[in-house]
């Protein structure tokens, strides 16, 4: 009898998540900026080591928080590093999926940051990590969730359109074929 093989959660090497050449075509601040604010509460999730989560903490500043989550301890080690090397002590990092954000307070999150974090996750996942980015974000807060394509992505159209069923779409974009990804600014829906 055949085993079937389960797919498992997809692991970027560090260098690739947090180079100087990714900032030049990806200015963190230019994705964050519209969305974070002084004195607010953030996640990332999906945080690798760090490329979005510094800058978000500088921009929410020392009232603010930002709860970094990332799967790889590795990657959420290289983050603490960093955040103590720029003065960052507003971020509170976590080894964990974020299938289970158990350390978030039910609707405390301004702003989350699910950059590339659902494409990569295994799908059996996905439905859970989708209900706890509800749970933690408050009314009217926004999360921006993208998702690559093509073969290294778990994610197809039908389960991404599903997904934003689930939320209030404020913004989205389905980019290019083949070549960009698709992404969405959402809110819970109301009630």
């Amino acid at each position: 009898m055949a085993k079937s093989k389960e797919k498992e959660d997809k692991r970027f090497p560090i260098f690739a998540n947090d180079n100087p050449l990714r900032r030049l075509f990806v200015p963190p601040r230019r994705l964050i900026g519209p969305y974070a604010g002084k004195g607010q509460t953030a996640a990332d999730l999906g945080c690798g080591p760090g490329f979005y989560t510094v800058p978000l903490a500088e921009l929410i500043g020392p009232e603010g928080k930002v709860y970094a989550v990332d799967v790889d301890e590795r990657a959420v080690r290289e983050l603490e590093r960093k955040a103590a090397e720029r003065g960052c002590r507003n971020i509170e990092a976590h080894a964990s999926s974020a299938s289970n954000l158990s350390f978030i307070k039910d609707a405390s999150v301004d702003f989350a940051l699910c950059h590339g974090l659902l494409c990569s996750m295994a799908p059996r996942q996905h439905e859970a990590a989708v209900s706890e980015i509800k749970r933690i974000l408050k009314p009217g807060g926004l999360a921006y969730i993208s998702v690559a394509r093509g073969p290294w992505s778990y994610m197809g159209k039908k389960e991404w359109e599903e997904i934003l069923a689930g939320f209030e779409v404020r913004r989205r974009s389905d980019g290019l074929p083949a070549i960009s990804d698709r992404w969405a600014v959402v809110s819970r829906k109301q009630t």
